[in-house]
């Protein structure tokens, strides 16, 4: 199974085969207020996780994402009025769960309780920069590609 390694300080995330060879490398965003793993914090937690569940397979790219259900496109949202957030979550969802108790898995430090995903989002031009409020943003032609490489229950190191 592939798993991926976020390193913070590069803002990159790299997608490793199973014996450890990168077979991808992608810009990535992580949190504007830096690492951490404290609920309500808005940082991006670091550590070991894996993938709990996959969203938006079957969507279109540039799919928005409100609760982890589609809404269509940014554009048809527009038309509709719908009030949009600043962090859009967009085109699709790589939900991560914290696999070290007391440090992102459990109580007020808890990953999967935080919504902690890997997405596509609204802001690709701050990609490659600290700009998220705690996930990991990536373009969303590069999280299209990324979501089809991966299984529900590969591990991401999220590191700094």
């Amino acid at each position: 199974m592939n798993s991926i390694k976020v390193n913070v300080t590069e803002q990159q995330l790299t997608l490793l085969d199973e014996e450890g060879k990168v077979l991808r490398q992608y810009p990535v965003s992580t949190s504007k207020y830096g690492t951490g793993c404290e609920h309500g914090s808005e940082k991006t937690p670091l550590g070991l996780h894996r993938i709990q569940d996959k969203i938006g397979g079957a969507m279109p790219v540039n799919e928005v994402f409100f609760g982890r259900v589609p809404q269509g496109s940014l554009e048809e949202c527009r038309d509709r009025g719908v009030e949009l957030p600043d962090d859009v979550i967009m085109s699709r969802i790589l939900w991560l769960e914290g696999m070290e108790p007391g440090r992102n898995r459990g109580g007020y430090v808890d990953t999967l309780q935080r919504y902690i995903y890997i997405h596509g989002t609204n802001h690709e031009d701050s990609i490659g920069t600290p700009a998220s409020i705690g996930c990991i943003r990536m373009r969303n032609a590069d999280v299209v590609d990324l979501y089809r490489l991966v299984d529900i229950g590969s591990e991401v190191l999220i590191e700094e």
